[in-house]
């Protein structure tokens, strides 16, 4: 399977689509780079925004400043987790300084954990409720500081265990 980088329509920097109700939630079973790990029950009762990028795609970078600024501006609520794909750890870690995210992230190196989560095109970002259910998949470029995804962040809250 060719992965790549979403260039959606000109019109459309995302396609956002629910996330099939008859279908479980993938496990979450993660270390991030400062060895603090990640598991859907150390998640649970917390809105979770999951991110799937690799240093090579241009939306993934543009999309880098707005999730760090809902991370700095959330206090940890939501959780901003990012899982980079098929990189080296001292590549991702030299990026992650470079750039200044202070949100965690954690390692995919063989595309595993994204083949799980039908992730083909970056940047794609799964919304997790406080329930622990995924509830939206949002493949593209997303401003996290705009009122649309304040809008899907606040729907999720009322999802408590």
């Amino acid at each position: 399977m060719l992965l790549s980088c979403l260039p959606l329509a000109a019109h459309a920097q995302f396609q956002k689509t629910p996330w099939p109700s008859a279908q479980a939630s993938p496990v979450i079973d993660l270390m991030d780079l400062q060895g603090q790990r990640w598991t859907n029950e150390r998640l649970k009762g917390r809105t979770v925004v999951l991110n799937f990028w690799a240093t090579w795609c241009a939306p993934c970078k543009e999309e880098m400043p707005s999730l760090q600024t809902l991370h700095e501006l959330g206090g940890g609520e939501p959780v901003v987790m990012g899982v980079n794909v098929r990189e080296t750890a001292s590549h991702v870690k030299r990026y992650v300084q470079a750039t200044g995210i202070g949100f965690p992230v954690a390692l995919d190196p063989q595309g595993d954990l994204a083949r799980r989560w039908g992730v083909s095109v970056y940047p794609t970002t799964f919304l997790i409720g406080p329930d622990g259910r995924v509830r939206w998949r949002i493949q593209g470029e997303v401003d996290w500081t705009g009122a649309e995804a304040d809008r899907w962040l606040n729907s999720l809250s009322s999802a408590r265990p």
